[in-house]
């Protein structure tokens, strides 16, 4: 069992200042574990809809939910779209008898109706997989190498551990997608998948894409979009404002979790990852997917000009800029980059984030800092 106290206080607070609390994302990350603590802790109802029984106690929203107190679980929300508008009338009772924590995977549009027809009466609690915090700072290249779900990090052996992954993207691709997106074909899916992952940590040009795998260059745009939405993909939005250069405004694209990443590329154990090609953009996903956990962000993007200067992820926090780069050698250095992005975006402070154990500065605003030290360095910051 591995702690995820960050994520447990979330919750709580969500249920403490919110009617409704939605803890959201990807299958097989721990979501139903969190709720179950939770459930052990206060007088709780539990209702699953992926149970045929709870499905069909629940097509009657009102009757079945308007009599229970203390905390509703609900999970897999995404499966019945009509429960929305009964939690809406049920949150707005004065006393409120039932706080309800609806748990959510797979489905583009449950932020979206979530936020729509709840607005103003839901906190958003969005999760992965395991983050560096939860799995301790030694055993970076095992989280780092397998990814954060669960099941996966927590295998038996290398072997167990590259199965589940794999029959994780099939199950993903042949069940949880046709649920969404009944017309595309789980083959084609996955070769978009697969391009994604050799793209990783690119800007993403939908076109180049769409005509490799033969495709218009709006499905390209859809597919890319679904699979955000589902909490696979992330686009990392670029952050632009007139300082007088030409800058990218194209999102960069990853695969979200860096074994699915290592699967995807059929990359079988770490020592193939050393000598692979996506080596550095691997450890630059993982990087950036272990601030964004251990920040909880939403304002994060990443900076780059046309002639060659960039930042990997900056953060915007309580009026002030802070840089990341994240650097896979042995003794990163201060680049032309760096000073560049110091200038031109006035950052408060800069990190090269690495897999080594030896901090140290390079710039009076600029440290290189072992991955091991973020959750440290990001507490810092609140």
């Amino acid at each position: 069992m591995v702690e995820r106290p960050r994520l447990l206080s979330q919750i709580r607070a969500g249920l403490r200042a919110s009617p409704v609390t939605a803890l959201l994302g990807p299958r097989q990350c721990g979501k139903t574990t969190l709720a179950r603590c939770i459930a052990r802790e206060r007088r709780c109802s539990y209702v699953d809809l992926e149970n045929p029984l709870d499905a069909v106690r629940l097509e009657n929203p009102m009757r079945a939910l308007a009599g229970l107190r203390g905390v509703v679980v609900i999970d897999e929300v995404q499966r019945q779209p009509g429960l929305f508008a009964a939690l809406r009338v049920l949150a707005d009772r004065r006393p409120m008898p039932a706080r309800f924590l609806i748990l959510g995977s797979a489905s583009p549009e449950l932020r979206r109706r979530t936020a729509e027809t709840l607005a103003g009466r839901v906190r958003f609690v969005d999760m992965g997989g395991f983050s560096l915090e939860e799995a301790g700072g030694e055993n970076l290249k095992r989280l780092w190498y397998r990814g954060g779900f669960p099941r996966a990090y927590l295998a038996r052996s290398a072997g167990e551990c590259a199965a589940w992954r794999e029959d994780f993207v099939r199950t993903f691709l042949e069940r949880d997608i046709p649920q969404l997106a009944p017309r595309i074909p789980a083959v084609r899916l996955r070769r978009f998948w697969t391009m994604i992952a050799h793209y990783h940590g690119q800007i993403w040009n939908g076109s180049e894409i769409a005509g490799s795998l033969g495709m218009a260059h709006t499905t390209s745009r859809d597919y890319v979009d679904l699979l955000t939405g589902a909490f696979v993909v992330r686009q990392l939005q670029p952050w632009f404002e007139n300082v007088g250069k030409r800058l990218v405004r194209a999102p960069k694209v990853y695969v979200r979790d860096s074994g699915l990443l290592h699967t995807l590329l059929r990359v079988p154990d770490l020592r193939s990852l050393e000598a692979h090609p996506k080596l550095g953009a691997s450890w630059e996903g993982f990087g950036i997917e272990q601030v964004l956990a251990l920040s909880d962000a939403r304002d994060a993007y990443f900076w780059a000009t046309h002639g060659g200067a960039e930042l990997d992820l900056l953060l915007l926090r309580k009026g002030k800029r802070w840089g990341f780069e994240f650097k896979c050698g042995d003794a990163p250095k201060m680049t032309k980059s760096l000073h560049s992005a110091l200038a031109d975006l006035r950052l408060e402070h800069a990190w090269v984030v690495y897999p080594g154990s030896e901090r140290y500065s390079v710039h009076d605003s600029v440290e290189v800092l072992p991955a091991s030290e973020l959750p440290e360095v990001l507490d810092r910051l609140g």
